[in-house]
């Protein structure tokens, strides 16, 4: 791979979030802090669902695999965020660089991929109750799984085997905390056409495809609920969906609102901070949303921590 000025890439520089060295210790301590807690809060989810017998359902099958991909999507970040910042030192290698940004492609589309899965399980426990277990049953949940896998490694790979074919100028250094996929592009010398075309079209298509299905699926369930006749039948419909309702609109709120910022500010340091929201702060507030909100989840947590 050959920069402009001829010489052979070794490394990107990633500014961060502050130039501040004051500041510094605040940041480390503080995504430090959200690390552990998203770590801990979406493994702890894990281990609940798959220590209860009661929670080996297709809705908590999902839930699990939710959790992991959390963890996964954080942990493409931040870690060598915090190491940085402990090192003073700014540097990620060109394959390093790489190597983060098709896994943080890979996480965040699957985790796109994995809420839609969700939706169409709630339109199906809801909307048609009686044959809910023979439509979900543990054939489809593991097909339905493995193709959102397969479909973020392909989308992933495919992004980053375009940025492979670009050359880069002398100026290598990211305003952000990691190799966001935009912000590589800027400092290509070559022609990214072919790369601004891809990367629009899907952020349209997966953006749009999924957030049509979910939306659909909610339609159809708010149908359902309001056909219930009793008010208590309604909550209890209601409520089994209310957790997943939650985090699909943190999800889709904040990165409709980085893309938004960044879009209007044209501010590379603005954009990288409120990426925080979408990167580091949605997961780790999932595990949250489901434990205070969803009963099953409580229940199963008071008797998991009692042991």
């Amino acid at each position: 791979m050959e920069p402009g000025n001829g010489t052979q890439i070794s490394e990107f520089l990633l500014l961060g979030l502050s130039q501040a060295l004051e500041l510094q210790p605040l940041i480390f301590g503080l995504f430090f802090s959200m690390y552990l807690a998203t770590v801990f809060g979406n493994l702890l989810i894990i281990l609940v669902v798959s220590s209860d017998s009661h929670l080996h359902t297709p809705m908590y099958f999902f839930l699990s695999n939710l959790s992991l991909v959390d963890i996964c999507f954080t942990s493409t970040t931040v870690p060598k965020m915090l190491w940085n910042i402990q090192t003073q030192s700014k540097a990620i290698t060109y394959a390093g660089c790489i190597t983060q940004m098709y896994f943080y492609t890979l996480f965040v589309v699957l985790d796109n991929f994995i809420l839609t899965v969700m939706a169409y399980d709630r339109f199906v426990a809801i909307c048609h109750p009686l044959h809910y277990m023979v439509i979900m049953n543990s054939r489809l949940c593991g097909l339905l799984v493995l193709l959102s896998w397969m479909m973020s490694v392909l989308i992933s790979l495919l992004h980053s085997l375009m940025v492979l074919r670009l050359s880069f100028c002398s100026d290598l250094e990211i305003p952000h905390f990691f190799c966001e996929l935009n912000q590589v592009l800027q400092l290509a010398c070559s022609d990214t056409f072919l790369n601004n075309i891809m990367l629009y079209f899907l952020i349209v298509l997966l953006g749009g495809g999924p957030l049509a299905g979910i939306l659909y699926s909610y339609s159809k369930i708010v149908s359902s609920i309001c056909a219930i006749p009793s008010a208590q039948g309604k909550y209890k419909a209601f409520s089994t969906c209310a957790s997943h309702l939650s985090v699909v609109s943190l999800f889709y709120g904040t990165s409709f609102g980085v893309n938004f910022s960044s879009a209007v500010t044209h501010n590379a340091h603005s954009s990288a901070t409120t990426s925080v929201m979408y990167t580091v702060v949605t997961p780790m507030l999932n595990p949250f949303i489901y434990s205070l909100r969803n009963n099953d989840i409580k229940r199963a947590l008071q008797q998991f921590l009692g042991r």
